[in-house]
């Protein structure tokens, strides 16, 4: 009942339907603590993307050459120079041309 403190109508004072409900929360919240790790690195690629597209190559082309060059920076610094540092990200697209 403690779990059910601030639901709406009978969820919060009626046992079985409290009890219900917080089973059903609990399987969304444990459900979608997997699924905002996928949608993250989603949103990260497509930060990428669009960056690499700036500079004439795709995400893939870009990803590739990462690794080639054995620059090992992570899809979430990546998206982050991209966004809000473009001059960084720019500097790194030229060094695995």
């Amino acid at each position: 009942m403690k779990q059910a403190k601030g639901y709406f109508g009978r969820r919060k004072n009626v046992w079985t339907v409290a009890k219900n409900a917080v089973e059903k929360a609990m399987t969304y919240a444990y459900r979608d603590r997997r699924a905002k790790k996928r949608n993250f690195r989603s949103l990260w690629i497509t930060r990428i993307n669009a960056g690499a597209r700036q500079h004439g190559m795709s995400y893939s082309q870009f990803m590739g050459k990462l690794k080639a060059n054995e620059i090992e920076l992570n899809r979430k610094v990546l998206a982050d120079l991209a966004m809000n540092h473009p001059e960084a990200f720019e500097a790194i697209v030229n060094k695995v041309k």
